[in-house]
């Protein structure tokens, strides 16, 4: 095989081999910014529903009472108790939300969507010895 004269460098002088240089130095510097890039978005967007939330649980199935009003915080995305009982949960960056909620023998798990300032979903659970189910509506306060 033969070796060439000149050496790689020398190519180096031709334009599309300096573009595609700095094509890949930009890609590089891209991929390295991007997981910061969207950390920060997800922490923006799972800010977005921030605050304490207002949920009234309506019970369509079982022999549990109605019309419980129930406030909950939500802080980055993770849903918390802002009264009595352990509540855990989240919300994603669409408003999905997940929680589970115990009272004593009383336990609960719950799903819905949240927008903007107004959020609802269902619910079930044993509530004191009685399984049941239901809807919830929230507001923002």
């Amino acid at each position: 095989m033969a070796r060439p004269d000149r050496s790689i460098a020398d190519f180096s002088a031709f334009p599309r081999l300096r573009t595609l240089r700095w094509l890949l130095v930009l890609a590089v510097i891209t991929t390295m910014a991007a997981p910061a890039t969207s950390a920060a978005a997800t922490r923006r967007a799972a800010g977005a529903y921030d605050g304490v939330w207002n949920v009234v649980f309506a019970t369509t199935h079982g022999n549990c009472r109605s019309g419980y009003s129930v406030p909950f915080t939500v802080i980055g995305g993770r849903v918390s108790s802002a009264g009595g009982g352990r509540v855990s949960g989240f919300v994603n960056r669409a408003g999905i939300v997940a929680v589970r909620v115990s009272v004593g023998a009383s336990r609960a798990s719950g799903g819905g969507r949240l927008m903007g300032s107004y959020g609802a979903g269902s619910w079930r659970g044993i509530i004191t010895g009685d399984y049941c189910s239901g809807t919830w509506q929230a507001t923002r306060t």
